[in-house]
């Protein structure tokens, strides 16, 4: 074992050196800091595709990271496996006094965090953790009788409400970087070593771009314009600090600050009801009989239903991992309440394909179009994909970009009739709740 007494500060889904909260804490410690990054088995193995393009993304990351920590003398340690037994191989190999990380609010990764923390505690070291991803977590917006909102406008009335520059001050980690252990390590493995493969796509860029969040209200529902910031992906892992972003947008559309509260808003939901990463939140939507026709969602996850801006949007996420918000909306509403198919069908294929998928968001935006989540679309409000092209993409730009067939006898028709199938939904959604017609 090394004899040097060190924290380690494990990055997971918050990779960057730069307004870190628990790297700061860890600099500041006292401790030389070791970096620590492990490509998680228990995620990896889950990942059918191969050539999944997020942990493309997270290697390259990761690599930039090692590149920027040996410029200045140190390194960051990589490892591939199972956490808990990664871990038991660190604690033999280092004398490690503490370990500081940021806060995980998914179920997996509270119980990894509690496995990880037991084993330091048997060997009398510290599991610390910090706030980081969002800007108020857990029970920091509450009701005035303590209990957490479950509807968006008064939560973020109250979000409002308490924002001080307090909350999105940056942690100046740079101040304190002579503090990194200073070492050399191995190389971060390669794709090929962790069991992936390259692919060719093109990471959205890490720009915050003025005119764009300035325009933001007036553009973001056009998915023929480049009206939305396609930051998603890096506040997902962190490769952008929430709190700039948040300092950056206060300052030019409130609309946009709007959709970071949003984020806050899923990740307490989360943190309050765990249950909902497997039921309906609002538990009577549980007794919905969905027909889940297996013919039907293929031809929906493949953008074959004959419906352009479903399908639009669906080819979309196939090619790039990304898919305008209005159109997951559009998708949303048509999957569950058109066909009838389960809203977790839905939710896991997202959870599959989006480069920028985070379970909070993700599972609150398709619990809000099924019509069972917290401040959910009511069970009536049925997106028309027809008339939501006429009026978000009236030219069809986006769609011929998308389906440039659509328009052609090539073209399948509609899987289903957009009236009757409306009708139906009504009934089902009316049995499993009893509400009359």
């Amino acid at each position: 074992m090394n004899d040097t007494k060190i924290a380690i500060c494990w990055f997971r889904r918050d990779l960057r050196l730069d307004d870190n909260a628990a790297l700061y804490n860890a600099l500041r410690s006292g401790f030389e800091v070791l970096p620590l990054f492990i490509f998680d088995t228990n995620i990896l193995n889950e990942l059918e595709d191969k050539r999944d393009r997020r942990v493309e993304f997270i290697q390259r990351e990761v690599l930039h990271i090692q590149n920027e920590l040996r410029a200045i003398g140190s390194d960051i340690l990589i490892k591939h496996g199972n956490p808990v037994e990664v871990w038991k191989q660190i604690l033999a190999e280092y004398n490690v006094s503490a370990v500081f990380v940021n806060h995980d609010y998914e179920s997996y990764g509270q119980k990894r965090d509690t496995q990880i923390a037991g084993l330091l505690k048997e060997q009398g070291g510290e599991f610390r953790t910090f706030k980081d991803i969002v800007v108020f977590e857990k029970d920091e917006i509450v009701k005035d009788n303590g209990s957490p909102y479950t509807v968006f406008t008064p939560y973020c009335k109250r979000w409002k409400e308490k924002l001080t520059p307090f909350f999105y001050k940056e942690y100046p980690t740079t101040n304190y970087f002579s503090s990194f252990f200073k070492v050399r390590l191995s190389n971060v493995p390669s794709l090929q070593q962790i069991g992936f493969r390259q692919t060719e796509v093109q990471f959205p860029e890490k720009i915050v771009k003025d005119s764009l969040i300035r325009e933001y209200n007036r553009n973001r529902n056009l998915p023929a314009v480049n009206g939305t910031s396609k930051l998603s992906v890096h506040l997902r892992f962190g490769t952008l600090s929430i709190r700039k972003l948040l300092a950056y947008a206060l300052t030019r559309n409130d609309a946009f600050v709007n959709e970071l509260i949003w984020r806050d808003f899923y990740h307490q939901i989360l943190f309050h009801f765990p249950y909902v990463e497997k039921q309906a939140f609002k538990s009577d939507y549980n007794a919905i009989e969905w027909k889940n026709n297996e013919t039907h969602f293929d031809l929906w996850c493949k953008g074959e239903t004959g419906i352009p801006l479903v399908d639009a949007g669906m080819r979309e996420l196939n090619a790039t991992g990304y898919m305008h918000n209005r159109v997951r909306m559009v998708v949303a509403s048509f999957l569950t309440k058109n066909l009838l198919i389960d809203w977790r069908w839905g939710e896991a294929y997202f959870a599959a394909k989006l480069l920028d998928f985070d379970l909070a968001a993700n599972n609150g935006g398709w619990q809000w179009a099924a019509g069972c989540g917290t401040d959910a679309a009511p069970y009536f409000r049925i997106f028309n994909p027809l008339t939501q092209a006429v009026r978000f993409d009236p030219h069809n730009v986006y769609i011929r970009e998308w389906v440039p067939e659509f328009d052609s006898a090539s073209y399948p028709k509609p899987i289903i009739d957009l009236k009757k199938s409306r009708e139906e939904c009504l009934k089902v959604y009316q049995k499993a709740l009893n509400r009359t017609p």
